[in-house]
């Protein structure tokens, strides 16, 4: 045992120091983690007896995979291949169309299964076929490095189904292709049966085809619901027209927040003052208020109520507020209306959340720079409240008047 051993080490050590190009990559294809050693090409029960099979040493050597996750590609087939031929095979396929080695590198991270795969049989005819509804090569190789999963699916089972049903609702082929690869993993994951029942029977109650085109493109997870007939009579049930776009935005939040999460967001905004009434109103208002999280929504009212003083119902009228940024919006404007309120620049009955909803600009023209006496120190407190975001933002050119 000795013996075969310290021969396999020879061997090992022989290739590593007069054959480094006996697996040779595609030409001029570098790779950021340089190669140290490959198994030598043998049977496949003994190369599955070593402690890395060629197919792991090469995620290793050449994509940065872990020990543990190179092992794991292997062990669950996702990787199968004994010699660097196939590998890099499907590297020139992608590099041939336009993908560059960062976008190669990306893709074989999370899709490794695509190195055992043959490119001109599995990849290319969705490549032609997403080239063939308008996509250009720049938004392939952009959309898939984002989301490579799409390569997965089946083109005659999964890819065209899809498309065409999409096509009945999003207004162009590239944004059906957009949301197709963009929500690849939702889309495979629901049966193609189950996501027309849902948008049949969202149409039967009386949905627009545009709010499902919204939710196709933005939440298709809804089409999975095996109740969904449930939620839409609860979101009409609070006074949602099936109609409308607030709909929508009200059946995601239904959908997408647990019962449990629902009344423990609705006890915290009970517990800092709000009655039942003013929390179905502000929903009415922004269906997307019971999305914010808890600590948002404590971190919002601890601000208003507890330091700024301020009455909490006032924010029944802006429900806005708990989306709005907290550092970049909320502080920095409120720092600014209470010194204004303070010197009593304006009215203690003007309202404190319309401020809010003004782009940055207007707000700056309002409430800072129209107070000409005061405007510099204004000025100063809200660029300090910003913690210099703005200026980041904008290139490092500082705020003026």
């Amino acid at each position: 045992m000795l013996k075969r051993f310290l021969c396999r080490q020879n061997v090992l050590l022989g290739f590593i120091s007069t054959n480094p190009k006996l697996y040779p990559l595609p030409q001029h294809f570098s790779f950021p983690i340089s190669f140290r050693y490959f198994t030598t090409t043998t049977s496949e029960s003994e190369s599955e007896s070593d402690t890395h099979p060629f197919a792991v040493s090469y995620l290793i050597n050449n994509f940065g995979f872990s020990h543990e996750s190179a092992l794991t590609a292997f062990k669950n087939k996702q990787v199968r291949f004994k010699s660097p031929d196939k590998p890099n095979s499907v590297i020139n396929f992608f590099k041939n169309h336009h993908f560059s080695h960062t976008n190669i590198h990306t893709i074989i991270t999370k899709e490794p299964w695509l190195l055992s795969s043959q490119p001109n049989n599995a990849i290319l005819p969705k490549f032609q076929f997403f080239l063939s509804k308008g996509a250009s090569s720049s938004d392939i190789v952009s959309l898939l490095t984002a989301n490579p999963r799409i390569l997965h699916c089946s083109l005659e089972k999964r890819i065209i189904p899809l498309f065409e049903l999409l096509s009945r609702f999003v207004k162009t082929n590239k944004d059906v292709i957009v949301c197709l690869i963009r929500h690849s993993y939702s889309f495979d994951r629901i049966s193609y049966k189950n996501i027309v029942g849902n948008i049949n029977l969202m149409s039967d109650f009386g949905v627009c085809d545009s709010i499902i085109a919204r939710l196709l493109q933005t939440r298709p997870t809804i089409f999975s619901s095996t109740d969904l007939i449930k939620t839409l009579e609860e979101v009409k049930g609070l006074g949602f027209d099936p109609s409308m776009t607030t709909f929508g935005a009200a059946l995601i939040a239904k959908k997408c927040v647990s019962k449990k999460h629902w009344n423990e967001k609705v006890d915290t905004f009970k517990k800092w003052g709000w009655s039942d009434e003013d929390i179905v109103k502000a929903f009415r208002g922004r269906p997307d208020l019971l999305l914010a999280s808890l600590d948002k929504i404590n971190l919002v009212m601890s601000f208003w109520v507890n330091q700024l003083g301020w009455n909490s119902l006032a924010l029944t009228k802006r429900p806005q507020m708990f989306g709005y940024s907290f550092e970049t919006r909320i502080i920095p404007r409120a720092s600014v209306l209470q010194f204004l309120r303070m010197k009593c620049l304006i009215k203690k009955n003007a309202s404190l959340v319309n401020p809010f909803r003004y782009s940055e600009n207007l707000f700056l023209k309002k409430f800072v720079f129209s107070f000409k006496e005061e405007s510099d120190y204004l000025l100063k407190l809200y660029q300090e409240k910003m913690k210099l975001v703005y200026t980041t933002e904008h290139n490092g050119m500082p705020l003026t008047k």
